[in-house]
């Protein structure tokens, strides 16, 4: 066992004078060559470019093929091929395969042709077009939406899925929408009826005769019964005479009725370019609604005029209008009972629409109409054939209703301006003292000694048209 040991000692230290042997060679041959690497090459995809060296190569090497081709037309020429949007390196070496530089290789899509279709395409933009890695980065102001979405999607053919867009939108992008709900409703009515009754102390007082072909009379009405008018009749007329027992009377009731309705609203809303915008005018109803645990919930439905609108400016003063717009009001006519509750029903017209048009265009985008006629002819069965005596045994009604809704657009772009130029539909009002008030009997001051543009709406006649303007 011992005399091994000075054995495997001096293998050890063979070993380890080996293993400094090897380190000090390999300290001594290897180097990191390093030097300066030219400046980067930008090839355009699927084309060619050719590179002068000042000295000789010998031999050229390329990191990723997939991203450029080399060839080599010399010792001093180098054909470059751009195949795939990225970024490698060349190197270089000479005939002692000594290391000459290394060259970033860009391959990024071709903009020269980019920019060139993109100025016929769109020839009044100012776009800046830039490569980015292996994309296309486009920055500047244009004029619109759509001319912008028009640059991204022909990027888009040279850059798939690799374009940033930097670009803004310049130039006006609110809409203020002045819409006009218009709405004319017309009733006209006509009934005649009339009725007879015969009765009186002749034959003892047996005989009894009433005619009703209509619905107005009084509910005492019948056999032997005097002729009565209902106490909200109109229009009727009821007569009679005795001659001996026989007592007559007679009850002729004639009506026209005429109405007419006028409704209009005028709401005028602003909201910038893509956003939505929302109007009501009107109120909420409460309504009640049964749950599974029975017990009953609130719910409030909107009702009046109700506006919602998203606008977009296309191109220049080009406005694209998504709009919904409806008229509702309540209906107590049409309503139902739930137990001692009244719910009232709703009349409701609305319109939904996608139109183009330009800054101060109108158009009318709804006209509602409606028509309603009914009439009705009856008769006492024979007697109502009888010439001329007849029309008393015929009562006749005729009814028409008629109502129009028109509904007008107008887009206008606007700006902001400063709060002194506007003025309120409140300006040209002010408090009175209370010398004027109970003095002079005034209940506003007309002393309007007001400034600016309040000033000028003070101006105007109180007693002329009511509403707000904006030209």
């Amino acid at each position: 066992m011992y005399t091994s040991s000075p054995f495997k000692a001096a293998l050890l230290g063979v070993a380890l004078a080996l293993t400094s042997m090897t380190q000090a060679a390999m300290a001594d041959t290897l180097r990191v060559i390093r030097k300066n690497t030219e400046a980067a090459l930008n090839v355009p995809m699927n084309r060619a470019v050719v590179v002068e060296s000042e000295v000789p190569f010998a031999e050229l090497s390329i990191a990723n093929p997939m991203i450029a081709d080399i060839s080599s037309l010399s010792d001093r020429s180098i054909y470059v091929l751009g195949k795939t949007p990225g970024t490698t390196t060349l190197t270089i070496l000479d005939a002692n395969g000594q290391l000459i530089t290394n060259v970033d290789v860009r391959v990024a899509p071709d903009l020269t042709e980019f920019k060139e279709r993109l100025r016929q395409i769109i020839p009044d933009e100012k776009i800046e077009v830039r490569s980015a890695n292996d994309g296309i980065v486009l920055s500047g102001t244009v004029s619109s939406t759509a001319r912008m979405q028009r640059a991204l999607d022909l990027a888009q053919r040279y850059a798939p899925e690799r374009v940033s867009n930097l670009m803004t939108v310049g130039g006006v992008q609110q809409v203020m929408l002045k819409v006009r709900f218009a709405e004319m409703q017309r009733s006209v009515s006509k009934a005649l009826r009339s009725s007879i009754a015969l009765g009186g102390t002749v034959l003892d007082g047996d005989l009894g005769v009433a005619s009703e072909t209509g619905t107005w009379l009084d509910g005492a009405n019948g056999l032997g019964s005097p002729i009565a008018l209902r106490p909200d009749s109109e229009g009727g007329i009821a007569f009679g005479f005795t001659s001996g027992g026989l007592e007559v009377g007679i009850l002729l009731e004639a009506l026209e009725a005429k109405g007419v309705v006028r409704t209009l609203a005028e709401p005028n809303l602003t909201a910038l370019s893509g956003q939505e915008a929302k109007f009501l005018a009107g109120g909420e109803y409460p309504l009640p609604v049964g749950q599974d645990d029975n017990q009953v919930t609130i719910e409030f439905k909107p009702f009046g005029v109700e506006l919602n609108f998203i606008p977009r400016v296309i191109d220049g003063d080009l406005i694209n209008l998504e709009l919904e717009a409806a008229v509702s009001a309540l209906d107590p006519d049409n309503g139902i009972d739930i137990g001692a509750v009244r719910v009232d029903a709703f009349s409701r017209r609305e319109t939904s629409t996608t139109v183009e048009l330009r800054d101060g265009e109108s158009f009318a985008i709804a006209g509602l109409l409606q028509d309603d006629f009914r009439d009705l002819n009856g008769q006492v069965p024979w007697l109502g054939d009888i010439p001329v005596l007849g029309a008393l045994f015929r009562s006749a009604e005729y009814q028409r209703e008629q109502s129009e809704l028109v509904i007008i657009i107008t887009p206008h772009l606007v700006t902001p301006t400063r709060g002194e130029a506007l003025a309120l539909p409140t300006d040209r009002v002010r408090p009175p003292t209370e010398k004027d008030l109970f003095l002079f009997g005034r209940v506003t001051d007309d002393s309007r000694n007001l400034r600016g543009a309040a000033g000028e709406v003070a101006k105007q006649d109180f007693n002329g048209s009511y509403g707000y303007v904006m030209d």
